[in-house]
C-alpha cells in the first residue's frame, strides 16, 4: 500500500514538474514576435506622440518592434475594455493616461474593472488646461466664468472624453460657480482642438496639444490645471491658485491584461524604463511641457488605487451623475 501511495506521488510530481517548466522559459524568451499596443487616444495628439517614441526607443531594447494602432473612444475606456479581454501573454499592451483606470468607471459603466489591468509603468506626469480662441473676448479664467453663468446652456466646451481630468475640472468649476454649459466629448484632444479652431465649440480644455497655437496666438490660455504653473506660460495661473481646489495628476501608463506573468511585466517594466533614459525622448517630453516620471509595475500599481478611492469620493461629493443616469 505504501508502495502505491509514494508511486502516486511521484506521478504527480511529475505532472507539476511538466505544467511549471514550460512557461519559465517562455518568461525568459520573451518576446519572440512583435508586440501590440493600443494607444487609448486618437491619432496627433500629445498622448499618442509620446507613447509612440516611448515604444520607438524601446523597441530597440526589447528586440523586438512594437505594432501600434489607434482606439480612443471613450477616453480611453474603449481601448481598456479591449486589454482587459486579450490574452495575458506580455503581447497585448494597452498605451494610455491612467484615467481610463481612476476616473472613468466612477463617470459611466465600463466593460472592465480596476482588477482587470496590470500597470506595467508609468512614464509622464502631465498638464492640461483651459484655452479659447485668440480674438475671443476673454482674457482671464474670471471673466469666461462670469459670461458664462450669465449664458446659460450658450458656451460649449470641447473636452477629450467623458471622464477625463479636464471634464472632471470644468465639471468641478461649473459646480462651484452654479453654471449651466455643455461638455463635449471627442475621442481625443487633436479633434477636440480642431473643433475650437474650426469654431464649432467655445473652448477646449485638453493637453498641451495647444501649446504651438497658443504661442502663435491663435489660442489663448485662460488657465492650467496642475500643481504649479507651466515654465513657458508662467504667466497663466492654476485652477488651485484661483481658489478651486483642484488638480490634474494624470500620468501616461502602459499596461497588460491581469495574469501576465510577472517576468514579463518586469521585463516590459525595465525595457521601458531604460527607454526613458533616451535624451530625445526626454527633449521631446519637455517640448510638450511634461514632466518626465517614472514609477515602477508595484509603485504605479499603489499610485493609481489611491487615485481612484480619492477620484470615487471626488464625484460623490460634486454630485456628478453617472454617464446613464443624465439621459433617464
Amino acid at each position: 500500500m505504501e508502495a502505491r501511495v509514494r508511486e502516486i506521488r511521484r506521478f504527480v510530481l511529475s505532472i507539476g514538474v511538466f505544467i511549471l517548466v514550460p512557461s519559465l522559459p517562455f518568461a525568459q524568451e520573451f518576446p519572440t514576435k512583435p508586440v501590440n499596443i493600443l494607444v487609448a487616444s486618437a491619432p496627433g495628439g500629445t498622448q499618442d506622440t509620446s507613447i509612440r517614441m516611448l515604444a520607438n526607443k524601446a523597441e530597440k531594447l526589447l528586440g523586438q518592434p512594437f505594432v501600434i494602432t489607434n482606439n480612443g473612444g471613450g477616453a480611453g475606456s474603449v481601448a481598456f475594455g479591449v486589454l482587459a479581454k486579450e490574452n495575458p501573454d506580455g503581447y497585448h499592451l494597452v498605451g494610455g493616461a491612467s484615467t481610463a483606470l481612476v476616473r472613468i468607471p466612477h463617470m459611466r459603466s465600463v466593460s472592465y474593472k480596476f482588477e482587470d489591468v496590470i500597470p506595467v509603468m508609468h512614464f509622464v506626469a502631465t498638464q492640461t488646461g483651459l484655452v479659447v480662441k485668440g480674438d475671443s473676448p476673454w482674457k482671464t479664467l474670471k471673466e469666461f466664468v462670469e459670461y458664462a453663468r450669465k449664458n446659460p446652456w450658450k458656451v460649449t466646451v470641447a473636452i477629450p472624453g467623458t471622464g477625463t481630468p479636464q471634464h472632471m475640472a470644468m465639471e468641478y468649476v461649473g459646480n462651484r460657480e452654479g453654471i449651466q454649459w455643455t461638455m463635449v466629448p471627442y475621442s481625443g484632444g487633436a479633434p477636440g482642438q480642431t473643433a475650437l479652431l474650426g469654431g464649432h465649440v467655445t473652448a477646449f480644455a485638453g493637453g498641451t496639444s495647444w501649446i504651438p497655437h497658443v504661442k502663435e496666438g491663435s489660442l489663448r490660455l485662460l488657465c492650467t490645471n496642475g500643481e504649479k504653473r507651466m515654465k513657458i506660460f508662467s504667466q497663466v495661473p492654476t485652477l488651485r491658485e484661483l481658489g478651486y481646489d483642484y488638480i490634474d495628476e494624470t500620468v501616461f501608463m502602459i499596461a497588460a491584461p491581469k495574469r501576465t506573468p510577472p517576468a514579463i511585466v518586469k521585463r516590459l517594466d525595465d525595457t521601458f524604463r531604460k527607454a526613458m533614459e533616451d535624451p530625445e525622448f526626454v527633449q521631446a517630453m519637455e517640448r510638450m511641457e511634461y514632466d518626465v516620471s517614472y514609477r515602477n509595475h508595484e509603485e504605479t500599481k499603489k499610485y493609481l488605487g489611491e487615485a481612484y478611492h480619492r477620484i470615487g469620493k471626488m464625484v460623490i461629493d460634486l454630485k456628478i451623475p453617472k454617464e446613464e443616469e443624465k439621459k433617464k
